[in-house]
């Protein structure tokens, strides 16, 4: 077994700015493939370094990256930053899935995506390249599919106040504010004014070409959610789902007492508690696509 290291990555993409990660590299000899872990709108690779870790030890190296405009990505001035959700899938994931393609040409390339980085790999133009993906919490972030008895309440909060203050600013404060990172202004604006459908959100010039870009991609998905979730819903897990019109899409809604637990929520499944149950089913996926649990709904590709 290989020694347990990271090492610190940079990673180009298309249009020059430079993304912070860290590649994990397998503690196997036999390398069952590579992982790209997504985080979450707002929150640091950090997070996932010990699930990262947690691959490497079931032969995956792993790559963390902190998208633009978030931690060790983050520019000088967060107020000439312009960057947006779409530029997270378009750009940052993109350049990543090209790293990770570099370092391991032929091997099994999956993607590991918490809340929004779950949805954003529709936007790559090189996301067709990719095998597998587990989604987890992952949904499109549109305000009505917020769980119904706390709609209101974040709605004022991420649909009113966020907008305000990232228009005062020129950025979001979120550390500042104790809710999330800092994010760049496109980034707090796109999530706050969020349209009903995906096209509807961008000009109608771009429209075709954004939804096409979805459609490519054949990776088989599988997306978990849990029911106190209040942000990925059902239905705004299904909303998501609904663009990956050529992917075979298999939903799993879980309890906590499914894990032994009283709660899980949105960001609990990344948390080392759950290395010794929740975390070996998702190398099942990763490793062999055969989901652990039995889905609670399954969508068939559109050309079937």
């Amino acid at each position: 077994m290989k020694t347990d290291v990271s090492e610190t990555i940079r990673i180009p993409c298309h249009d020059g700015y430079v993304l912070a990660g860290r590649f994990w590299p397998a503690q196997q000899d036999r390398m069952l493939g590579t992982v790209i872990i997504n985080a979450a709108t707002g929150v640091l690779q950090n997070y996932y370094h010990h699930y990262a870790r947690f691959l490497t030890g079931y032969g995956f190296a792993a790559v963390t990256y902190d998208y633009r405009g978030i931690g060790m990505s983050r520019p000088k001035n967060m107020r000439d930053a312009r960057f947006c959700w779409r530029d997270w899938g378009e750009l940052d994931f993109a350049a990543v899935v090209k790293w990770s393609r570099k370092h391991d040409p032929h091997g099994l390339l999956a993607v590991v995506g918490h809340s929004i980085g779950g949805f954003l790999p529709g936007f790559a133009p090189n996301a067709d390249s990719v095998d597998r993906i587990l989604a987890v919490g992952a949904q499109y972030a549109y305000w009505r599919d917020y769980a119904a008895e706390r709609r209101k309440k974040l709605f004022v909060k991420w649909h009113l106040f966020m907008p305000a203050i990232t228009a005062m600013l020129g950025y979001f404060p979120g550390r500042r504010l104790g809710w999330l990172e800092d994010l760049p202004a496109g980034v707090a604006n796109e999530w706050s004014f969020r349209r009903a459908r995906l096209e509807s959100s961008y000009p109608a010039a771009e429209r075709n070409a954004i939804l096409a870009c979805f459609a490519k991609v054949r990776a088989p998905i599988l997306s978990i959610g849990t029911t106190d979730d209040e942000y990925a819903t059902p239905q705004a897990i299904r909303r998501g789902l609904k663009y990956y019109v050529n992917s075979d899409r298999k939903y799993v809604l879980l309890k906590p007492a499914d894990l032994n637990l009283n709660t899980l929520g949105h960001f609990s499944l990344f948390h080392p508690r759950h290395h010794a149950l929740f975390w070996p089913k998702t190398v099942i996926w990763l490793k062999d696509g055969v989901s652990p649990w039995a889905p609670t709904e399954s969508l068939l590709p559109r050309s079937r």
